[in-house]
């Protein structure tokens, strides 16, 4: 049973990270593919790996619409999918979870601890996840004691 377990966590784990296609998936040119639009941009964290506290940079984009605001979510999972914290804003310590925030560039604050129990996190990997405005987009983060 524990193996079941483990697979699941571990296709869910890759599933988080994989692209949406591959470099060579499209039939079409280049220049006959439609545009994308791309609301948010997610960095990598540093220090990585973290000892424990991290930084996450993002960046919400202005689009062509003048939407002036986006509901943005920056979440950390373990690599069982299970939500380990919600980082804040740096500077402004409010929590990324649906809050509306303007085009820019920003970073996230996360100071190691599992909520809501509020001890250290466990060396390991771990999975952060940007979502602006429902559009996801993943990376993974090491953490060492």
């Amino acid at each position: 049973m524990y193996h079941r377990w483990a697979a699941l966590a571990l296709v869910l784990a890759l599933w988080c990270l994989a692209p949406e296609t591959a470099t060579g998936q499209s039939a079409q040119p280049e220049e006959q593919q439609p545009r994308v639009r791309k609301t948010g941009t997610l960095g990598q964290n540093y220090p990585n790996p973290s000892t424990p506290e991290t930084h996450i940079p993002f960046s919400v984009a202005c689009d062509e619409g003048g939407v002036s605001e986006h509901v943005v979510s920056v979440r950390i999972y373990n690599v069982l999918a299970q939500l380990v914290a919600i980082p804040v804003v740096q500077g402004r310590d409010e929590p990324l979870d649906n809050l509306k925030l303007p085009c820019g560039d920003y970073v996230g604050y996360w100071d190691g601890k599992v909520r809501p129990a509020g001890r250290e996190a466990a060396s390991g990997t771990y999975i952060y996840e940007l979502l602006v405005d429902g559009e996801r987009s993943a990376k993974k983060m090491f953490v060492d004691k």
